[in-house]
């Protein structure tokens, strides 16, 4: 589905593959310049609900009108740069981290609830993303604390440097753990660490040899994780020349990272995976779309400027981003409770999106979570739709703390039909087709209020509560 207003002509495909077209998604200079609204694509409430879902988790009412208002750059510049005292918020949230990771479950709630209220969502949903790549199973992990360490670290270099959160990661003990790298000898290299290294965190497959592996580990012997912390024995690490990549020395732990951050091949795999999660994961894009990122990303392995190229394209408000991914279970929920203005217990919520195939803190492989139409089949739509009428309810395990009519009411809609409208406004910003709109429109809500049988009246806020619920289970709003 494109956006409202901005319905491709001819020199605009809704693919990003194939051959370079002047002025459409497959263009380059057209691509990666900023997205300057006009009349033939204009900023639109449905541009606004886009940005918020992909740089953040959704947008209530407010930030969906102050966005319309100002437009997308000053937009974008409010996610990167977020308004209000983020550093009260980190300090809060950092003793209440302290004091509650007794376990790792008790830390992905804690994780959760940040979500939920952060003001800074684009530092949190790139937090989400570093998660994925460098994928931690909290279960490896005899001390919870690790992980938190873990996590403090995504999100502190989430919009940094790549480089910078790259060396601190390879020496991170939660991941040498987790990739069974605590111990690495001279006289048995550990391949535990390097062969993600290269082929998961850095190069890709296919961009080295198991040579490569082999002498990559020997340059990290030496390295240790003794009582959860990392130690270096100068006597266990190999000294001898290596070959890697086609270089020869002595290289150490170090080195390797030099030498992969130098390899073409890193930042366009970086640059496809951040695309994948921000622009588009239905059409992977071809080389020369992705190549002026690449080049000016490998220059400094500047996240956070990489990111705000993509989220200022032309390319990212285009029908070949609009609606092209899935939303992961953490997204379709969070975006659920920011929306409505509320909290939900998120010790029940943990469990509940590791039912539908997000367990934070316990990513399935060391590659991290795929992802797409993986998201996506019978059991897990069952499973989404059930945990949304659990939370929209008003009843045990989550509570009244969201209330869809009380949300309309604070805005204004002084009866259930207008509540109606507005819901349709906040979490699908009125991107309906007509036929799907009418239909919806004629549904529970219309007779709240209204005697169905002598003597009885319907609730106004039971059944918002239910049209909440049929709004969130359509297939739109399962898209990002």
């Amino acid at each position: 589905m494109v956006a409202p207003d901005e319905k491709p002509t001819a020199s605009y495909s809704s693919g990003v593959t194939g051959p370079a077209k002047a002025g459409g998604p497959s263009d380059p200079d057209w691509a990666w310049a900023p997205y300057e609204p006009d009349a033939r694509r204009p900023w639109t409430l449905a541009l606004a609900g886009h940005l918020y879902r992909r740089a953040a988790f959704g947008a209530n009412r407010t930030q969906l009108q102050q966005a319309l208002a100002d437009g997308p750059q000053r937009t974008v510049d409010r996610l990167l740069h977020p308004e209000g005292d983020a550093d009260t918020f980190n300090r809060t949230y950092s003793g209440h981290e302290d004091a509650t990771a007794r376990s790792v479950n008790d830390l992905r709630a804690w994780w959760l609830r940040r979500m939920m209220e952060t003001p800074h969502p684009l530092q949190e949903k790139m937090t989400l993303f570093w998660h994925s790549h460098f994928a931690v199973d909290g279960g490896a992990l005899n001390e919870p604390r690790l992980m938190q360490t873990h996590l403090d670290l995504l999100r502190y270099h989430a919009l940094g440097s790549f480089r910078t959160l790259l060396s601190a990661l390879v020496r991170d003990p939660a991941l040498l753990l987790g990739l069974g790298a605590g111990a690495n000898r001279r006289a048995a290299p550990n391949e535990g660490l390097a062969r993600p290294l290269l082929e998961t965190f850095t190069l890709g497959p296919g961009h080295g040899a198991e040579s490569d592996i082999r002498a990559a580990a020997r340059a990290f012997t030496g390295w240790f994780v003794m009582r959860d912390q990392l130690r270096y024995l100068p006597q266990e690490h190999d000294d001898t020349t290596k070959r890697i990549l086609g270089r020869e020395g002595n290289f150490t732990g170090e080195d390797i990272v030099r030498l992969v951050l130098a390899e073409p091949a890193t930042p366009r795999m970086v640059v496809r995976k951040l695309y994948r999660w921000l622009i588009c994961e239905t059409q992977p894009p071809d080389d020369a779309l992705i190549a002026p990122l690449a080049d000016s990303f490998a220059a400094d392995y500047d996240v956070s400027r990489l990111v705000e190229r993509m989220l200022r394209s032309n390319l990212f408000f285009s029908p070949a981003a609009y609606r092209q991914r899935i939303k992961c279970p953490v997204e379709f929920a969070v975006g659920i409770v920011r929306a409505l203005e509320g909290l939900v217990p998120t010790t029940e919520l943990a469990p509940a999106l590791a039912d539908l195939g997000q367990d934070l803190c316990h990513p399935p492989t060391v590659k991290g979570w795929t992802g797409g139409p993986y998201w996506i089949n019978t059991a897990t739509l069952a499973g989404r739709s059930h945990w949304a009428w659990a939370m929209l309810r008003g009843e045990k395990p989550y509570g009244d703390q969201l209330d869809p009519w009380a949300v309309a009411q604070k805005y204004g809609c002084a009866t259930p039909d207008a509540a109606a409208r507005f819901l349709v406004e906040l979490f699908l910003q009125d991107d309906l087709e007509p036929i799907v709109r009418s239909a919806l429109l004629q549904g529970v809500p219309a007779g709240a209020g209204r005697a169905e049988e002598p003597g009885r009246t319907q609730d106004p806020a039971s059944s918002l509560r239910r049209f909440a619920h049929a709004i969130v289970t359509l297939p739109e709003f399962h898209l990002a």
